[in-house]
């Protein structure tokens, strides 16, 4: 079904997202590599204070590879829905025109449910669909206020499965941002890891890649003949490879 999404859900008109939130991360020394003159290896410091985390909000759109992640010291439903709604306001006030093409009775809605072990109860008047949002089965992800406010608004969601998260393709972006923001840096206080993380996101976002579900075994031969590049923390796939540009310096 989530893979159903990026193979079938553009060619119906729809709009695929991918929601995820990564962290905590800590104020204390990070593992990475680096380069160092023979003999003289880089060292962390054996002393440091653990003075709080921050979590990066990871707003994903595979098709072209753009990414937002405003960061936060704190997540609970407070902050989370709000950041939800918000970020979806604006995807929907910019998303085209419905296509002619689009599907605007029940059963377009109810596609999306076959084969769940738990179906989700669907409200008796839905607006047409525009957007299938892939995010995680976070307790708080399914309020009964949250849910109803994405089908007011034309949101399917579709939540991967227990030990299902390499089916979210925001893993693998996080990934990346991660390890170009923290590899070997030693942050000092949780507003810097976000600074870190929203720079890198923009460094990204300037010429970004997009991502290709790439499924697992049975899409192994397909990609070796395409010649797409596997990424980790999902199944996606891109084009080309992703490389950290010459000459670009992580943040201090």
């Amino acid at each position: 079904m989530i893979e159903a999404a990026d193979t079938v859900g553009q060619s119906l008109g729809l709009e695929v997202w991918c929601d995820d939130e990564a962290g905590p991360f800590q104020t204390i020394p990070q593992p990475g590599s680096s380069w160092q003159p023979e003999g003289d290896p880089a060292r962390q410091p054996h002393e440091y204070l653990r003075d709080g985390t921050a979590k990066i909000l990871t707003r994903f759109h595979p098709a072209d590879g753009q990414v937002r992640i405003p960061g936060t010291t704190t997540c609970p439903n407070t902050v989370l829905h709000p950041w939800l709604e918000r970020e979806r306001t604006a995807i929907l006030a910019a998303l085209p025109p419905l296509l002619p093409t689009a599907d605007p009775s029940r059963a377009a809605w109810e596609r999306w449910l076959r084969g769940l072990q738990q179906p989700i109860t669907l409200p008796a008047v839905l607006p047409p669909r525009r957007v299938l949002l892939v995010l995680d089965n976070l307790a708080g992800h399914k309020s009964v206020a949250l849910v109803l406010w994405l089908f007011a608004h034309g949101i399917m969601p579709l939540y991967t499965p227990v030990s299902g998260s390499w089916l979210n393709m925001a893993e693998s972006i996080q990934r990346v941002l991660k390890s170009r923001a923290m590899a070997g840096q030693h942050p000092t206080s949780p507003a810097e890891i976000i600074k870190w993380f929203e720079e890198v996101a923009a460094f990204w976002n300037a010429n970004p890649t997009p991502f290709v579900w790439g499924g697992k075994r049975a899409a192994r031969r397909k990609r070796q003949r395409d010649r797409s590049h596997r990424l980790s923390g999902s199944g996606a796939t891109t084009r080309r490879p992703v490389r950290c540009p010459k000459g670009h310096a992580r943040p201090k």
